[in-house]
């Protein structure tokens, strides 16, 4: 594996992740599983099958053996999004000790956007008119540039940056050192990297993925096959697909079919299992004081 230790990727108009250092990789979270020392103990092929087995069953406290570091430049609103992940060791540039940089977010033309209808917290898939987008986009850029001024003036007046920086606004840059192990950074990618996260902190969790990737790739292919791209169904859910197979008169399909759609033995097994239990479902349902009808 190439040490990505160092690696940038640029985000929005100003901001970008950096890779500033990692501790561990795949073999520390096989390690740490096995509570063992020292490496080649298994074959490659065995080490991604118990990376694979520990994130499809949920066996987290070993992914927790990797940690990575990351410095970091955002607008303040997507830092505040940020924040609520508490996870993570963080040191933020302080306006109260320095002098906040001139650096504004100014989204492009096509993400200013009406609100949306169905999100009540996120904007449209429509754009705005193009004269109404520009006007936004001007009426943001004269507002950040005279609440800089006035930031400048007041600090010509000997007065506290702490206290200077007040009516500076949101889409002011920030900076931080950002450190986190590799399970609660799958946890804060799985929210981030979903279609419904603003734009604005996706496009941090997509450039923070290529990173992860290559930093642990068997961990990262668990993750997405088994987290990232899995869905969980409720009781309610799983009676619906029970019902669904029924009508569809569906058949069971045979080991050689579930091994070309990427199942290994083990999870053959497993998925197998997870069948019956849609079928428990249906005959628990039939249970008075069950809490589901059909």
């Amino acid at each position: 594996m190439t040490d990505i230790r160092g690696k940038r990727i640029d985000c929005l108009d100003k901001g970008f992740v950096r890779l500033i250092d990692y501790m561990g990789d795949d073999n520390a979270i096989v390690q740490a599983a096995r509570v063992s020392y020292g490496e080649g103990t298994k074959q490659v092929s065995q080490d991604r099958g118990l990376i694979r087995y520990l994130m499809r069953h949920s066996h987290t406290t070993p992914f927790e053996m990797v940690e990575l570091k990351f410095h970091i430049k955002l607008p303040i609103f997507v830092a505040r999004q940020w924040i609520r992940h508490r996870t993570a060791n963080v040191n933020e540039y302080s306006g109260r000790y320095s002098i906040m940089k001139e650096e504004f977010y100014l989204p492009d033309i096509d993400q200013v956007r009406p609100q949306s209808t169905l999100n009540k917290q996120g904007r449209s898939d429509e754009r705005l008119e193009s004269e109404q987008a520009e006007r936004v986009l001007g009426m943001f850029r004269e507002s950040q540039k005279r609440s800089y001024q006035e930031y400048e003036e007041m600090l010509g007046y000997d007065l506290a940056r702490e206290i200077a920086r007040n009516n500076l606004p949101l889409s002011l840059y920030t900076e931080w050192y950002w450190k986190i192990d590799l399970h609660n950074l799958f946890h804060f990618l799985r929210l981030r990297l979903d279609s419904h996260a603003q734009y604005e902190i996706r496009v941090y969790a997509e450039a923070m993925a290529e990173m992860v990737k290559e930093v642990v790739p068997f961990a990262w292919e668990a993750y997405e096959d088994y987290t990232l791209y899995a869905q969980k169904f409720s009781r309610a859910e799983l009676l619906a697909i029970h019902k669904m197979l029924a009508l569809a008169g569906a058949q069971e399909l045979d080991d050689a079919n579930l091994k070309e759609l990427g199942l290994s033995a083990r999870e053959i097994r497993e998925f197998r299992d997870k069948m019956s239990t849609i079928d428990d479902v249906h005959e628990e349902v039939k249970m008075p004081g069950s809490g589901v009808s059909e």
